[in-house]
C-alpha cells in the first residue's frame, strides 16, 4: 500500500483533510497529516515532516506527498533529505490540490495501485471541474 502523507501550514487542516481522504478510502489507505510550525502556529516543521515519513515508509510501501502551499513543498523536500536514499526513492511529492489530490490519491492506494499511479492519479484532481456554466 502506498501511504498519503498531507502537508499543511496548518495542523487542523492537515488532520482534516487526512481523516477526509481516510474515509473516502473507505478506511484503505493509510493517510497522515501534518502541518503547522513547532510552536504550534501556521507554517510547516520539516522534524514533524520527517518523523510523519519515517512512520508511513515503516508501514508501506511507498509514500505519496501531498501538500497544501509551494513551501511545503520545499519543507517536503527538505525532510526527504534526512531519508535513507532507499527510502527517499520511495517518496514523492505530488503536484496536486490538497484536498482533492490525497482525497483520490488515498482511493487509488486503496486499490492497490503503485506509487507512480498513486501520485498521477492525485496529479489528476487538478482537473476536476466543480461547477459548469
Amino acid at each position: 500500500m502506498i501511504g498519503i502523507l498531507v502537508v499543511s501550514h496548518s495542523a487542523e487542516a492537515a488532520r482534516g483533510i487526512a481523516l477526509i481522504a481516510s474515509q473516502m478510502s473507505g478506511g484503505g489507505a493509510f493517510v497522515r497529516g501534518v502541518g503547522g510550525s513547532e510552536d504550534g502556529g501556521l507554517g510547516t516543521s520539516v522534524p514533524q515532516i520527517l518523523e510523519a515519513l519515517q512512520e508511513l515508509l515503516r508501514a508501506c510501501e511507498g509514500v505519496a506527498v501531498v501538500p497544501d502551499l509551494g513551501s511545503a513543498v520545499l519543507s517536503a523536500r527538505s525532510a526527504l533529505e534526512f531519508l535513507d536514499p532507499s527510502e527517499a526513492a520511495r517518496v514523492a511529492v505530488a503536484d496536486a490540490p490538497a484536498l482533492e489530490g490525497a482525497m483520490m490519491g488515498a482511493v487509488e492506494s486503496s486499490l492497490g495501485s503503485d506509487l507512480a499511479k498513486v501520485v498521477a492519479t492525485a496529479e489528476g484532481a487538478r482537473n476536476l471541474e466543480k461547477t459548469r456554466h
